[in-house]
């Protein structure tokens, strides 16, 4: 099983988390060290000094595939293993092109669109 860390649209409650829905969530979780960037229809986490939110999901290879896929791996983003707050290891996606949009401060996307 394949660890990943959803920080945007994939999470619980977003528009879509159909795309991850019926994988193991193992519970929240934090990636320090990045940030994240309000971009219209999504969001996008990339280097930097803060602190993202999201949650932490257990999936197989041919779930992590298709999210691939979904993300626009390696064009639009790219899939990268990195550390979690808790020192844990995980997948995710991170953009792949110069910043735009906004900063989003809390590094909560979820907060920021007012769903939790």
């Amino acid at each position: 099983m394949n660890r990943v860390f959803v920080y945007g649209t994939l999470r619980r409650g977003e528009r879509n988390h159909g795309q991850i829905a019926g994988a193991l969530l193992l519970g929240p979780a934090r990636a320090i060290g990045y940030e994240l960037l309000d971009m219209g229809p999504y969001p996008g986490m990339r280097l930097g000094r803060g602190v993202v939110h999201g949650e932490l999901y257990a999936v197989d290879d041919a779930r992590l595939a298709q999210l691939d896929e979904f993300e626009g791996h390696p064009h639009l983003f790219t899939r990268t293993e990195l550390t979690l707050a808790d020192g844990s290891r995980a997948f995710s996606w991170l953009w792949n092109g110069p910043p735009r949009g906004t900063h989003i401060t809390s590094g909560d996307y979820a907060a920021r669109a007012g769903v939790r």
